[in-house]
């Protein structure tokens, strides 16, 4: 006898994201907006605050403007505070939403009588592969949202400041631009063939236990250990490349700015401002990149989850 079913599983990953959490992801879209809305203004203030404190102004304005860096950054935090958790909670309530349909779907009391294949599968999809699915509905409209909302908002600032510099900045995510997806692409392939391998490694383990250490079920953890280790190199390899970047950034904006300031053509709070700028960028572009990596991950192993449901719920 099988549970009533609690959710649909769509053709298509994003049907099933939206099919199924439309109106949190509206929802966690408007906190983005509103976040991303006030990225720069804790940037101005710092750079109107520099410039006051070197051009000889009053201790009473540069004391107002702290209070207001001050209170605009609470403001922020908690903003921030609650979308991360509404995100979280998201993610995890389509996570048990999940559970629930494969356990539907499959037929438990069949399921259980049959095959080590069938049961094997069944154990990785509820209690393992489920779960990165599940999870990225959390985040997968309100990051890109939020992420590429300040990357925006904060580009436009400094172009607005310095468009040379801000050009600089800009030429920073390029590379990156070119280089992840190729990256993230074999990342993909290596984690799908993973999943592959651990579920053998499940239906070993169920059709015969005292195989333990046996030749083939060590090949499969030797398999797996490789895989994972290919993905590792390829992830950190991702992270040097960005933050090597990013420092890249740090140093043209140096190099620039430090020449802007000593010929008179701009103010040391425009360049306290793009040092601050490249440190809003670089968190949001690194959201980005794990979102995309998540993405690809998770709407491959959707494709896997949904195929292995279907195929045991039909096989008897």
């Amino acid at each position: 006898m099988t549970r009533a079913r609690d959710i649909e599983l769509a053709p298509g990953f994003w049907r099933l994201i939206w099919r199924t959490t439309w109106r949190h992801q509206l929802a966690l879209a408007g906190l983005s907006v509103l976040v991303f809305g006030m990225t720069t203004g804790p940037i101005e203030i710092q750079r109107r605050i520099v410039n006051n404190a070197f051009n000889g102004g009053a201790y009473p304005a540069i004391l107002s403007l702290a209070l207001a860096y001050l209170g605009v950054c609470l403001v922020l935090g908690l903003t921030k505070m609650v979308l991360n958790i509404y995100r979280g909670w998201v993610g995890e309530n389509m996570v048990r939403r999940l559970r629930r349909e494969i356990e539907a779907r499959i037929a438990i009391d069949a399921v259980k009588s049959g095959a080590a294949e069938a049961q094997g599968i069944e154990i990785s999809l509820v209690v393992a592969e489920a779960e990165p699915v599940g999870s990225f509905a959390g985040t997968g409209v309100s990051d890109p949202v939020l992420s590429g909302g300040i990357l925006l908002s904060v580009f436009f600032y400094m172009l607005w400041l310095q468009p040379v510099m801000a050009l600089v900045a800009l030429g920073v995510l390029v590379p990156q631009m070119i280089v992840v997806p190729w990256m993230q692409s074999a990342i993909n392939r290596r984690a799908t063939r993973r999943i592959g391998v651990l579920r053998e490694v499940s239906v070993a383990i169920l059709d015969n236990p005292a195989s333990a250490g046996s030749p083939a079920q060590e090949g499969r953890f030797t398999q797996a250990f490789e895989l994972n280790m290919g993905i590792f190199k390829l992830k950190f390899s991702m992270n040097f490349l960005m933050n090597f970047m990013r420092q890249a950034g740090v140093a043209s904006v140096l190099a620039l700015g430090g020449w802007y300031v000593v010929n008179g053509q701009t103010e040391v709070g425009t360049v306290v401002a793009f040092l601050a700028g490249l440190a809003e960028i670089n968190d949001p572009w690194g959201d980005l990149v794990n979102w995309f990596r998540d993405m690809s991950v998770a709407r491959a192993k959707y494709v896997l989850l949904r195929d292995a449901v279907v195929r045991l719920e039909t096989a008897d």
